[in-house]
């Protein structure tokens, strides 16, 4: 029987809702949040990114602007979600190509069109380490994966590695390897819906349609890294902000708290924003300056990134 070959598109399009990043999704069966996708036609699309916005605009009414290539998930044999699409055929396989999409404000949607703007820790909510490490990890997380690791030494090692144990650092951009972690020991919903098997006895976050909370992990980690060394940082933020909110946007997106001085020095020495002379009221506290993006910096040279000195916690 001769296999089908289905080249799926979905985007991760992030916004940020004053701390919260948040993602656009749309309802699929069953009530579940998926990302805005489609398929690729070769002969209707020239190319895969003009089928991604048409996809876009007809499933939420957003334009995309800012976007990029994530990544292509075609595996085969490897224990990771599958990506299905609901009119493809039984013996089809779905290669799903990733992007992700950046935008300065959440664009109103129609409500005609079943999309929304949701926070995406409602989906990780281990990941978001601004009120200290949460308790889902070492109270549910931890005792089931050491349950699923006992015994096998290779197992333990990328537990510790990617959970932050026996002496080891919490990387924040490795999203991807937790949540894989997690698919194969079988303790998200999406490993028992892919194999037909009874669902977890708790529920880590909240699952998404095909292998769509796959593919924000993914996105997760690669803006986690990026802001890092490109200015990317600068797609969520309005014309004018302050660097309050710069801040606040950075730490949002890390799920890391800051240190103000270290960062706000780090930035100044980049040369990547400067002050309009205009103020911001703050309600509660002194006027703010309103800085702005030197975007013409990037023409000139290869731009420096946004330095994120975390502030260091004890124990």
């Amino acid at each position: 029987m001769t296999t089908a070959l289905i080249i799926g598109l979905s985007v991760v399009i992030v916004a940020m809702d004053g701390e919260k990043p948040c993602v656009l999704v749309i309802r699929r069966d069953k009530g579940l949040s998926a990302l805005p996708f489609g398929t690729f036609d070769p002969g209707r699309h020239r190319t895969f990114e003009l089928a991604l916005h048409g996809w876009v605009r007809e499933q939420t009414g957003f334009d995309l602007g800012y976007v990029e290539q994530l990544y292509t998930f075609g595996d085969r044999d490897r224990e990771t979600p599958e990506a299905t699409l609901a009119d493809a055929p039984a013996n089809a396989r779905v290669v799903s190509v990733g992007y992700i999409g950046l935008t300065p404000d959440q664009t109103r949607l129609p409500e005609r069109l079943k999309a929304s703007w949701r926070g995406w820790y409602a989906h990780f909510p281990w990941e978001d380490h601004r009120g200290g490490r949460p308790a889902i990890i070492d109270d549910t997380i931890v005792p089931r994966l050491q349950t699923w690791a006992a015994g096998h030494e290779t197992r333990q090692s990328r537990v510790n590695l990617a959970f932050g144990l026996d002496g080891q650092e919490w990387a924040d951009s490795r999203v991807l390897e937790r949540y894989e972690l997690l698919y194969e020991a079988g303790l998200v919903t999406e490993c028992a819906r892919d194999a037909g098997l009874p669902l977890p006895d708790v529920r880590l976050g909240e699952p998404m349609a095909s292998d769509h909370r796959r593919i924000l992990a993914t996105a997760m980690g690669r803006l986690r890294g990026k802001i890092r060394y490109r200015p990317v940082i600068f797609e969520l933020m309005p014309e004018r902000f302050t660097l309050s909110a710069l801040q606040s946007a950075c730490e949002g997106i890390l799920g890391q708290r800051l240190h103000k001085q270290n960062f706000r020095r780090a930035l100044d020495r980049t040369g990547l924003v400067e002050g309009t002379g205009e103020m911001m009221d703050r309600t509660g506290g002194r006027p703010a300056e309103l800085y702005r993006f030197c975007r013409e910096k990037l023409r000139r040279s290869a731009a420096l990134g946004i330095a994120t000195p975390a502030i260091r916690r004890d124990g």
